[in-house]
């Protein structure tokens, strides 16, 4: 528990941002390109990150990465927020032409362009800091869970995960409402700061460590997990495995419609194109249903995809994956229908959270179940990384790329572009059908 609430403060850390950015924009006088500066910078980095640093997290251990993590993103967090003592006045903005007729003005010879630059780059080494996250999830639970328990774990952890994203997309909206915004970057920087310390007093890498003995989680033998090994194997493991690119080609599908739509935009996309206003969105009851209904769809997907996977499948993840693609394929063209019909923000609202089912019950088999089953024990964090990185290195061609589409070609537009992506994760993921770990004895 104290290892996953760590893990939801995480979230709320990372999507604080995308939860405010239609408030902030007026304040800083953003365009939505100006904010897909930060949809991208933000996964480029985190995606990046998690692939170089999965290796080291498999040697120093989950613990030590988590806390080295924690501590940067408090940092990053706290500086974000730090920025407004350089505010003279926000932006003078004009909701009738959504945008600012007159920029921010700034102390201390910063100005509007100087002043992205700079917090582009404090988001982007919180990004780095992120991405030591899942890696220490993944490591820790790869030691906790035999293969046969992972799936529905993963759906059991996945409630943790949404809860993050509840916090970012709820709460943080309501603590603009009744504090000033960069409230919203530290309040989530102390609650990390409090979880790292009752994980570095209380949370242990294996149940070995915590005295319990060893554990066979049935994806390599014992004798062999108990063996150290080097970085350049733990490398080989993960990079030259046909199965694990495959599964991370897969993830990059993931990427490019979790991050355009159920992790990013849709706050903006309320704002624009049904019109809710920009300052009582918090309140509004289309977006609080979409910010609690992903959050609790997603959860169902976890669980759903987790167990199936487990007792219908017998532990393999890529028949419930394959289904999963599809359903997002189908959900977004659905959704797309629904406001060529102009059904509402209500029906608008009910599309996101069926596709939320089916991009975090993929996700969590991909990015939690299948790291733990095809990385072992001694290479989860690297797998994690593998696939986590591919995800969000594709997620973040998506800042600029939805920016730039709903400035050109709109808002129906942003339903549409992923559809392919999903439906090219459905083929790659096809192709895995019956594939389990090979357990060398």
């Amino acid at each position: 528990m104290i290892l996953g609430l760590l893990y939801s403060f995480f979230y709320m850390s990372r999507y604080n941002f995308s939860a405010i950015s239609v408030n902030l924009a007026p304040i800083f006088g953003w365009s939505k390109t100006d904010i897909g500066v930060f949809e991208s910078i933000m996964p480029l980095i985190y995606g990046l990150s998690v692939v170089l640093n999965g290796p080291i997290a498999d040697r120093i251990g989950g613990k030590k990465s988590f806390l080295f993590g924690a501590t940067g993103v408090v940092i990053m967090n706290f500086l974000f927020g730090l920025s407004h003592i350089f505010f003279v006045h926000p932006a003078v903005w004009s909701e009738t032409l959504d945008k600012a007729t007159s920029p921010a003005v700034f102390s201390h010879g910063f100005t509007s362009s100087s002043m992205l630059t700079l917090l582009a780059v404090v988001w982007g080494l919180n990004g780095y800091f992120q991405s030591f996250g899942a890696l220490s999830i993944v490591k820790v639970n790869a030691q906790w869970f035999h293969i046969k328990e992972r799936g529905t774990f993963a759906g059991i952890f996945g409630v943790l995960i949404r809860l993050g994203l509840v916090l970012a997309f709820v709460g943080t909206p309501l603590i603009i409402k009744y504090t000033a915004w960069y409230w919203a970057f530290w309040i989530p920087g102390i609650f990390v700061l409090l979880l790292l310390i009752s994980n570095w007093l209380f949370v242990q890498d294996s149940p070995q460590k915590a005295g319990f003995g060893n554990l066979d989680t049935g994806d390599e033998p014992l004798k062999d997990s108990e063996q150290t090994v080097s970085v350049f194997e733990i490398i080989k493991k993960v990079f030259t495995s046909r199965t694990m690119w495959v599964i991370a080609v897969a993830s990059m599908m993931i990427g490019f419609v979790r991050r355009s739509t159920v992790d990013a935009w849709y706050p903006i996309y309320f704002s624009e194109f049904h019109h809710a206003a920009r300052a009582s969105l918090g309140t509004y009851l289309p977006y609080e249903l979409s910010a609690w209904g992903i959050a609790i769809m997603g959860i169902l997907g976890g669980f759903a995809f987790g167990i199936t996977s487990d007792h219908v499948f017998n532990g393999r993840r890529g028949p419930v994956v394959t289904v999963g693609f599809l359903g997002m394929a189908v959900t977004l063209a659905l959704f797309w229908v629904s406001d060529s019909m102009a059904l509402g923000p209500i029906m608008a609202a009910v599309w996101l959270l069926i596709l939320s089912f089916f991009v975090n019950g993929s996700h969590g088999m991909i990015g939690g179940a299948a790291s733990m089953d095809f990385g072992g024990r001694k290479a989860a964090a690297t797998a994690a990384g593998l696939f986590d990185g591919m995800q969000y290195i594709a997620g973040s061609v998506n800042g600029l790329a939805v920016g730039w589409i709903t400035q050109h070609w709109g808002w129906q537009a942003w339903k549409l572009w992923p559809i392919p992506f999903a439906l090219i994760g459905a083929g790659l993921m096809a192709t895995l059908w019956n594939t389990l770990p090979n357990r060398k004895k």
